[in-house]
Formats: structure tokens, sequence, C-alpha cells
């Protein structure tokens, strides 16, 4: 058995390590796995079934027939560069440097890597919200780092002041907020966003913000911690065009900071792609420019297939919390008599012919208990496939 490197870190913080050292399958690919075999309505994992928008796949094809087929620099092209920071002012007001406060990544759980590589020493304590995105435990345990968490609990997944008064502390290096969240599909208001930065202020920590839903939200309004007062300056903003284009194979994502942690990151990033997708960052780049109307439709489309998996759910009889952004609905499975929302996900294909996943995939051991009934739905399907997902689940209260 190979019983050292850093594979082990990254597997026991992603929780993948059992008690005598073996590497467990992760519940996404089983529940993959489980699809496959039974053809059951895939709404376990939170990838698109529908392509890109045209204009944006036709700035990939010309630009791959115009040669942009060889390395980008390494900071990214400077029409994607340009293209961030012009988005960045645009709908937050945040002027930035499109070259000294931009860095295009492969994706944004490499900039989240890098990000983290490259600020934190071993023993600095990183706190995240739990549930959460499950990179995270597995990056901050390859940096070395420590793992605190402040829990979003049912039904509204709001964070406890006094519980980040709490946790945070001169101990923290960087206070990792996912908003949108994944998987709990909450939003946090500005006053919550407020303390966070106050916090941050008051342990002179760094804030991360992984922000990749920021255009998919529901009637509420997305506000970056770098767009308050006195937010920039401490502030590391991550994003990607995975979720806002449909296009989450390209793997362009990108980071906006102040010039010396983005010299920072790039001295880690580097060694890890150095660059990437060069005919598609400046397809991305004609993204971010889209007019008013692509983002509106963006998150209107989806709030409407939202409300479609929304519907069925609660007529299947499951208690839903009402997703606020993301491609995500967080429901809960006892009061169809499951307490146990691993081993309902498990049996689902059979009863209903749908695939879920477990919240309990998304925290640790420890505060697993908290979550035990709830699971995640993804609705970012075809509007046909969440209707015939929504009959299928109907069995469940026959």
């Amino acid at each position: 058995m190979i019983r050292h490197g850093a594979w082990r870190r990254a597997a026991a913080g992603a929780g993948l390590l059992s008690d005598d050292g073996v590497l467990a399958e992760t519940i996404f690919a089983e529940m993959s796995a489980l699809a496959a075999q039974t053809g059951a309505i895939n709404l376990g994992q939170g990838f698109p079934d529908e392509d890109g928008p045209a204009h944006v796949l036709a700035a990939a094809r010309e630009a791959i027939a115009a040669g942009a087929n060889q390395y980008p620099p390494g900071r990214g092209a400077p029409a994607l560069r340009q293209a961030i920071s012009a988005h960045q002012r645009r709908f937050y007001g945040v002027d930035i440097d499109p070259d000294t406060n931009v860095l295009a990544t492969a994706g944004a759980t490499e900039a989240l890597a890098a990000t983290l590589l490259a600020l934190l020493e071993p023993g600095d304590e990183v706190v995240t919200f739990e549930p959460y995105y499950d990179a995270y435990g597995a990056l901050i345990a390859l940096a070395g780092g420590v793992h605190r968490t402040v829990p979003l609990l049912w039904p509204d997944f709001e964070p406890d002041h006094d519980r980040l008064d709490e946790v945070i502390s001169d101990k923290t290096r960087v206070i990792l907020v996912n908003n949108p969240h994944n998987p709990t599909g909450a939003v946090f208001g500005r006053e919550t966003l407020d303390h966070i930065l106050r916090l941050a202020e008051k342990h002179d920590a760094i804030i991360v913000t992984d922000e990749v839903y920021e255009h998919l939200t529901f009637g509420v309004p997305h506000i970056p911690i770098s767009s308050l007062e006195g937010g920039f300056e401490r502030t590391v903003t991550i994003s990607s065009a995975g979720k806002t284009f449909n296009t989450t194979g390209w793997k362009i994502g990108w980071l906006t900071a102040p010039p010396e942690y983005v010299d920072a990151i790039i001295a880690v990033k580097q060694f890890l792609t150095y660059a990437n997708g060069a005919p598609f960052q400046p397809a991305i780049a004609e993204g971010l420019q889209s007019d008013d109307s692509f983002f509106t439709y963006l998150a209107a489309d989806l709030d409407h297939k939202r409300q479609i998996l929304g519907t069925g759910l609660s007529a299947a009889g499951f208690e839903i919390s009402q997703s606020k952004g993301t491609y995500f609905t967080v429901a809960d499975a006892s009061p169809l008599g499951f307490d146990d929302a691993t081993e309902f996900c498990r049996r689902l294909p059979d009863l209903a012919g749908v695939i879920a996943v477990p919240i309990s995939a998304f925290t640790s051991r420890a505060e697993s208990h908290r979550f035990r009934s709830l699971v995640r739905f993804a609705f970012c399907k075809r509007v046909e496939v969440l209707e015939q997902a929504s009959s299928q689940l109907a069995k469940l209260t026959r």
C-alpha cells in the first residue's frame, strides 16, 4: 500500500479515506454508475444537458480557424482579461486593471488550488461553510491547512453570525466563501457579507470567494464581497465560464485580486497548467460581453426549471428548501419515511428511476448527522427531462 504522499492528504481532506486507510469510492461515482446501470434520470450531477449559446460556440470555432491553438500568455489572453475587467465594472462597479488584477485559470478549481497553495502555510486555518463543495476539503489538506467550518442549517441555510464569531479567529488565514452556495442554493444577504468582511478585517484574514454561479440567482442580487467598501483589498474573487455559458468542459476560469495576491498565485499556477484553452479564452471574452438580455434570460430560464422540479418534489412528498441560486434544490426525504439520505439515494433509481446525491457527501463525518435526511437534486436539465423526472418521482407517494 502507498502509505505516504499528497494523495493521502487530499483523500483524507475530502473524507474518502476509511479508518484503515483504504480509498473509498465517492458517492458521485457510485450514483453515476447507478445511472448508467439503470437508465435512471441523472439529477445528481451538476452539469447542463444543453449546449452553450451559439455566439460563444461560434467564437471558439472562429478562434480555432484563426490559429489560436498554441499557449496563450500565462496570465490569460489579453481579450479575456479585458473582458473580465469590463464585466466586474459593468455588473458590480469594481474597477480592476486587466494587466495586474486578473488571472485566467483552468477552471475555478485550479484557481482555488493555486490560491490556497500560494496563501497558506502549514497549520493555517481555513474557514468554510458546511456543507461545502467537495474539493475544498481536499485542497485545504493539500496546502497543509486546518479546515474549520460553520454549519448552514435547514431550511434557509444562512450562517449564524455568533457561530462565525466563534470559529473565525487570529488563527484564520483564509475565509472561503462560496456564494451562491453549492450544494444548498443559498445566496447570502448583505448583512452576512458585511459581517464576514468585518471579521476578516478584525483578524487580518484573506477572503477567497467562489462565485461560479454569480449570474444564476432567482429574485435576489448577487453581491461580491470585493464590491463592498474595503473588500477588494483583502479578497481573491474566483469565477468561471462553465456555469454561465454551459461550457463546463472548456475549463475556463479566472480570479481577480490585488496585484500582490495575483503575483503570489501566478508563482504557483505556472507549475500547475501554466496556460490552457487557447481558443476558448477569446470565446468566453465574447460571452462576457453579451448584452443584458442574455444574462436576464439565463437566470429566468433556469428559474423556470427550478420551479418545475420544485413543484414535482413537493407533489412527491418532499419538503424542499427554496433555492435562491445555483443549479440545485435541497429536499428533505424524511417525510417519505427515509431518515438516511444516502440509503434513499441508492434506492431511488429503483423506486422512481431518478438519481440524486445526499447532502452528507458535502460534509465532514463529524457534521454529517445535521444533514442526514437531506438530498440534492440538480435542475440544470432540459424542461422535458425535469417534467419526466417529476412524473416518475410521483411514484413515491403511491
